[in-house]
């Protein structure tokens, strides 16, 4: 059986879905982002007592057909942002058409009524905070960024940052108080 969590956006994340899992009695196939595979069927009462306790960690689980797209969405781009070497090459929208296997057309539209904002300016948001965690690693320099995160050149990376957070990026390496959003946030 198949389930969905709402606001699965990190690996600890994961390891606490396992946990509940374990503490049901639940033997899962898969744990992802926003996506577990589970042995059992739920019961009324076993799906309550999994809602309860992933909500108790800030995480939700998802019955909504919608809700459950937008999320797969979100993981997708989380994924593709943040847990790989280099963004992929190709477009964002046939990058996620394919992964989820939809028409992009309608997934953005979806996506933007439920959110409020578009498919790209998520992305852009996450490649921005993607950006603020390796200038805080101090081991890339901008140029290595901008080509791994696939921006045209540094000078794009550099206004897409400013327009997003008010500052350039050299400057807010010289911070000493950097500010990162957390993945759930954004």
């Amino acid at each position: 059986m198949k389930l969905y969590i709402k606001y699965m956006v990190s690996l600890r994340c994961k390891m606490v879905v396992k946990e509940a899992l374990n503490e049901l009695g639940l033997h899962y196939v898969m744990v992802d982002l926003g996506t577990v595979e589970i042995m059992e069927d739920l019961t009324e009462k076993q799906r309550e007592a999994l809602k309860r306790t992933l909500l108790l960690s800030g995480l939700e689980l998802m019955d909504d057909k919608k809700a459950m797209l937008i999320e797969k969405i979100k993981n997708v781009i989380i994924e593709m942002v943040h847990y790989t070497d280099e963004v992929p090459k190709i477009n964002f929208s046939d990058y996620i058409s394919d992964k989820l296997r939809m028409d992009y057309t309608y997934m953005s539209k979806l996506f933007s009524e439920v959110k409020g904002i578009t498919i790209e300016q998520f992305i852009i948001f996450h490649k921005i905070e993607r950006v603020k965690e390796l200038l805080l690693y101090d081991e890339l320099s901008l140029t290595q960024i901008s080509y791994m995160l696939n921006y045209s050149s540094v000078a794009h990376l550099s206004k897409q940052f400013k327009k997003v957070t008010g500052l350039t990026p050299s400057y807010f390496k010289q911070l000493k108080s950097r500010k990162r959003n957390t993945l759930d946030s954004i």
